[in-house]
Formats: structure tokens, C-alpha cells, sequence
């Protein structure tokens, strides 16, 4: 009687163990704090990878939580607070401006793991649950650059337009070093194919406006940019250039269904690698990484679908063989060789690495003759080029 007792309460325990797995699995929660909802083509971009790697990792859905529309005000810090009284173990937010409310419920929460896009203070807090990540997207802007360039080519050969009437137009939201970093390395794709390209860039100071959108891209048309860019959240701009038969190459999202005769390719972060990491991280107690930089390589540097109906003969090839280069060294995006600043080779340049809107003095970023950006592991993961360029005008 005695040994049948003692089985059972050896199953029980076994039972019991298990129980407590499968309820701790089934507890974990993961926050998104979105500035915006899936009308902007920035945050909808987020939701899409969140929404997949929910679904690889089998998560239900009380165990993923989105909160939209939250604004970079104390709404961010009170949204936090609220998922992190919903249980979240977790919690991730996509906007620039977030930063400072995410730092603040991290300081507060020590038990909570914070990760945040495109900010700059994680490796300077110093904090345990308080994570940085993003993209070396301007490889991505590089190669969509490459298809803009072929495009204007295409143009110049048919007596569309001349060599010197070579000129695309960017509709920037902010004079931020993220927007900065992503206009001169598509403006360099476009010039390592279309020597005589140059840019106009315009901002509309708001990260998703569709009319300030839309008006800034039909000004850069009438200011004679014969192809358009952006780095905005709205379908603005694309639906524009459709309205005047300008090509466009967007960003986060594929713009064919709304510009089927114009748009050409977006380059996007696909944020499901990091999603994964992230998460996989948090639920099994390992360590995620203070600032993380995802890669072609890992798979976070994406292109979307080569429209051919609006794309020049042989945009495929030259971006497979140019994304072959980026992967193997022999090119850099930033290769100081391949511009110039006032008329004069960029030698040495004193980055914003600590997120202070000011030079680090001491702290020179060219490298190896080409500008070392978003090296996680030396600086940080979020862009600190800044620099203004010839060949680009701010209008």
C-alpha cells in the first residue's frame, strides 16, 4: 500500500510539474506599443511581423497585446505601465519619441524586459531590461536606390528626359539622422548606376500626414523630380506619383495595389527576426541583446516585390548582384570614395553616438575609407549618419 501511495504521489508531483510548464508558457505576455495603427504603413509594417511570429511561436492571442495610436507623450510611459499590470513579461514600442517613457517604466519595473525601435540610450542607461534595435536598412535604401538609378537610365535612353534632368525628389518626415541616413544611401544606389543623378528632399515634420504627404510629393513633381522617394508612413506620395505617371519607390510596404503603373520596389526592416529573438528570449530567461542590428543576413533587411510593369530591363540582376557585394564586403554603402561634403573626401567624422544631439568628440566613425553606420556593437544600432552631402538639396 505503502509503494502505491509513494507512485502516486511521485505522479502527482510529475503532474504537477507539468502543470506548472504548461502555465507558465501559457502566461507569458508580449506588449506593442504602436504609434500609430495599420493605416500607417510604418506601424502596419510592425504588425504584420508581430502578427507572424505570433503565429510561428503558437501564441494566442490574450498572450499578445497591441496597443495603437499611443502618442510620444506620458501616454507611451502610462501605456506600459497598463501591460505591464496586464502581465506582459515583454514590452516593445516602434517610435522614435517613445524612448524616453519606455526608459522611465523600465527603471521602474526591473522584472519587465522593455526593447525599443530606433532609439539610442540602451547601452548609455545601462539597464538590464532596456533594449535598443534596428536595421542596417540602409543597405536595403541602397539596392532600392540601385532600381531608382536603372529607372532614370531607362528614362535618358528612351529622350524621356536629358542626363542633367536626372533628378529625384524624397519626401522626408524629419531631418532626423534615421531620415537623413536613408535618403543618402538611396541617393547613393542611385548614383553608383545614373552618374548624373541629384536629389530634392523635402520635410513634412510628421512622421504619417497623407495631404502633407501627397502636397510634398506634387511639389517636388512640379519642381521637375522625375522620380519620387520617401521615408513618411503614408501612401501619399505613391498615390501622387500615380496620379501623375512620376515612378516611386516606397518604403515599408508594396505600393503596387495602389500604384500599378509607378511603383517600382519599397526596401523594408522586416521585423520578424528580432520578434522572434525577442520573445524567444524573454520567455526562456535568456539574455536580449542591449542593441541589436539585424542584417541582410539575418533576414531584417528586405525588399518588397519588383514591380516589372514599371521597373527598367534588368533591375533584378543588378540588385541580386549588388546585394552579393553588400553580403561579401567588396561594397560599402557609405564608401567615403563615393562622395563628397563642400566639395572636399570625408576623412573623419565625430558622430552623435550617445543620443545627444551633439559630436562625440574623440569617436571617428570612418572606417576602412567608408562611414561605419549602425554598428551595434561598437556604437549603437540606430543610424548616426547625419551628414549632408553634395549632390542633395534640401528644399
Amino acid at each position: 500500500m505503502k509503494k502505491i501511495l509513494s507512485l502516486l504521489l511521485v505522479v502527482a508531483m510529475v503532474l504537477g510539474l507539468v502543470a506548472c510548464a504548461g502555465e507558465s508558457e501559457d502566461t507569458f505576455k508580449v506588449g506593442f506599443i504602436f504609434l500609430h495603427d495599420e493605416n500607417s504603413t510604418y506601424d502596419n509594417n510592425f504588425m504584420m511581423a508581430a502578427k507572424q511570429v505570433q503565429q510561428e511561436l503558437g501564441l494566442s492571442d490574450d498572450q499578445v497585446i497591441f496597443k495603437t495610436n499611443i502618442p510620444e507623450d506620458n501616454t507611451c510611459y502610462d501605456t506600459a505601465m497598463k501591460l505591464v499590470d496586464e502581465g506582459c513579461d515583454v514590452i516593445f514600442a516602434d517610435s522614435f519619441g517613445h524612448e524616453s517613457f519606455m526608459l522611465q517604466a523600465a527603471k521602474e519595473c526591473p522584472e519587465v524586459q522593455f526593447c525599443h525601435a530606433t532609439g539610442t540610450q540602451a547601452k548609455v542607461a545601462g539597464l538590464a531590461n532596456y533594449h535598443n534595435a534596428f536595421a542596417s536598412i540602409y543597405e536595403g535604401r541602397y539596392l532600392a536606390g540601385i532600381a531608382a538609378g536603372l529607372k532614370l537610365n531607362e528614362m535618358i535612353s528612351s529622350g524621356k528626359i536629358t542626363a542633367a534632368q536626372a533628378k529625384i525628389g524624397y519626401v522626408g518626415a524629419w531631418p532626423y539622422a534615421e531620415v537623413k541616413s536613408g535618403y543618402t544611401s538611396f541617393y547613393l544606389g542611385a548614383k553608383s548606376v545614373c552618374e548624373s543623378v541629384t536629389m530634392d528632399v523635402t520635410f513634412t515634420n510628421s512622421w504619417f500626414d497623407i495631404s502633407l504627404e501627397k502636397e510634398a510629393a506634387e511639389n517636388l513633381i512640379k519642381d521637375g523630380c522625375v522620380l519620387i522617394s520617401q521615408h513618411a508612413d503614408s501612401e501619399g506620395a505613391p498615390k501622387a506619383c500615380e496620379a501623375a505617371s512620376v515612378p516611386n519607390v516606397a518604403y515599408n510596404i508594396s505600393t503596387i495595389s495602389m500604384a500599378p503603373t509607378t511603383a517600382i520596389i519599397s526596401s523594408k526592416i522586416d521585423w520578424a527576426p528580432y520578434f522572434k529573438l525577442m520573445i524567444e528570449s524573454a520567455r526562456d530567461g535568456k539574455e536580449i541583446p542591449t542593441d541589436y542590428c539585424g542584417t541582410i543576413e539575418t533576414g531584417s533587411v528586405a525588399l518588397t516585390e519588383l514591380n516589372t510593369a514599371a521597373a527598367a530591363e534588368g533591375t533584378q540582376e543588378a540588385i541580386d548582384a549588388a546585394m552579393a557585394k553588400l553580403k561579401s564586403g567588396e561594397i560599402h554603402v557609405f564608401d567615403t570614395s563615393k562622395f563628397t561634403v563642400s566639395g572636399a573626401a570625408l576623412t573623419e567624422y565625430a558622430a552623435d553616438i550617445n543620443g545627444d544631439y551633439k559630436p562625440d568628440e574623440g569617436v571617428n566613425v570612418i572606417k576602412d575609407g567608408y562611414f561605419n553606420e549602425s554598428d551595434a556593437e561598437a556604437y549603437r544600432s540606430a543610424p548616426y549618419f547625419d551628414v549632408d552631402i553634395d549632390g542633395i538639396t534640401i528644399k
